[in-house]
């Protein structure tokens, strides 16, 4: 923007204002206001100008869709300049200053000089700006720090750096929760981010870039953390608490326990802790994400198994471990059986029960296991397995591994329920072994 400073000289008649257009304008103008016994308004014009940004087109996509937004900002914010380096924050404040005289003209009785019209404020002649295009004064407002003016309260500032984009986002994400206001994406890429408050005419903004475009870190070019608009704008239950954020928060109570807070809890959590209001649903699926931070994916589970199998084999001898896959290295079935397990058997009764329960995981499935009994009358655990369903194959695999380890004799009995795919599996896979039906399950 050009900034055009104009004033009327103090004559008898009316005339247009004289525009300062270089030093000697400057110099008549001092020169006038020495001579006259009234101060002279000095008015200024704000022209809208064209900036050059050195990014390359096309590479910014805007978010923008209500074009509220003033000249000024857009220029601002939407480029970074050539000759910018990132400065502290008390710079990225723009302000529009209209000097006057230390001295006010007053007259007989102390009062000012300009007297305002019945029923309106008074005015300032010094503080008059001429609009674009238009010869009339135009008032203007007096900003001044209010209720209506509020930090963001963070420890951001021009110059910051960020390892990544992700980490810009958490962050900023982190803040609006916590002073409880919106914002929304105005342009966004793999290089670029620019924020803005929800209101559009708030002046809290932010614009991040890459240092370099090779690099990962993002810098923050200019920052604006005061905000402008209403406090009633403030909002508790805002779109910047996903459940992404909210899991990402709650994670660390899920750590080296068992079950951790429910999704009633984490919206406990987040009401007290972040200032934000949350539905049950968007609590459960923050409680998904924390488990999967803590824990991992399902996904990542499945391509762990085989290395994790190689360790329990290489640090508990004699241990036994099968991964069964499909034509396309799909996770089909899974046995296990510890070493010790295995060696300890030969003391055991030789009765052996076998079961299977569902799986609750996204991926479903079921659990089988081969328990025995000890001396004690106590379970002795065996051997698990993990198929996809309780039918006829995946028993007969599970049986067949069952049988490498324990052996197929005439002293064995196997103990289940009723379920015809375990009395055909036993009926294929053992031989001499006996089967029996479990006196609960008769009953």
């Amino acid at each position: 923007m050009d900034l055009v400073l104009s004033y009327t000289p103090p004559l008898n008649k009316k005339c247009s204002p004289f525009v300062l257009k270089d030093d000697e304008d400057v110099a008549a103008l001092l020169a006038s206001r020495s001579d006259s016994t009234c101060k002279i308004p000095l008015g200024v014009t704000v022209e809208p100008t064209e900036v050059c940004a050195y990014e390359k087109s096309g590479q910014e996509s805007s978010d923008d869709t209500d074009g509220s937004h003033d000249g000024f900002r857009d220029n601002y914010f939407d480029v970074d300049y050539c000759d910018s380096e990132p400065t502290d924050v008390g710079s990225s404040r723009q302000t529009l200053l209209v000097f006057r005289n230390a001295e006010r003209t007053s007259n007989d009785n102390g009062a000012s000089a300009t007297q305002p019209a019945e029923g309106n404020p008074p005015v300032d002649p010094l503080l008059q700006v001429t609009g674009a295009g238009s010869d009339e004064p135009v008032n203007v407002p007096t900003i001044e720090a209010s209720d209506s003016t509020f930090s963001d309260g963070s420890d951001l500032h021009e110059g910051k750096y960020f390892n990544t984009k992700k980490d810009l986002k958490r962050k900023l994400s982190d803040i609006a929760m916590k002073g409880n206001f919106e914002f929304r994406t105005r342009k966004s890429n793999r290089s670029l981010w620019v924020i803005e408050c929800i209101d559009p005419n708030c002046s809290w903004r932010l614009r991040a870039s890459k240092i370099v475009p090779e690099s990962t870190k993002f810098v923050i070019r200019k920052y604006v953390g005061v905000h402008s608009c209403s406090l009633l704008n403030r909002n508790a239950n805002h779109r910047q608490a996903t459940y992404v954020v909210i899991g990402e928060q709650v994670a660390p109570q899920y750590v080296g326990v068992e079950k951790g807070p429910g999704p009633k809890g984490v919206q406990t959590f987040a009401r007290t802790e972040l200032g934000a209001q949350i539905s049950y649903y968007k609590a459960w699926r923050g409680r998904k994400h924390a488990h999967t931070l803590i824990r991992g994916s399902p996904e990542q589970s499945f391509h762990v198994l085989p290395s994790y199998f190689h360790m329990l084999e290489k640090l508990n001898p004699g241990t036994v471990s099968r991964i069964e896959v499909d034509g396309e290295s799909r996770f089909n079935y899974l046995f296990l059986a510890f070493g010790v397990a295995i060696r300890g058997f030969r003391y055991m009764r030789k009765v052996v029960g076998i079961d299977g329960t569902f799986l609750k995981g996204q991926y479903r499935g079921v659990l089988l296991v081969a328990t025995a009994q000890d001396g004690n009358g106590q379970c002795y655990p065996l051997a698990w397995g993990i198929v996809d369903s309780e039918n006829e194959d995946a028993w007969s695999w599970f049986l067949t591994q069952l049988k490498e380890i324990i052996g197929d004799i005439d002293e064995l009995a196997l103990i289940s329920d009723r379920a015809p795919s375990i009395k055909k599996a036993i009926s294929t896979v053992f031989e001499k072994a006996h089967h029996g039906a479990c006196a609960w399950h008769v009953a």
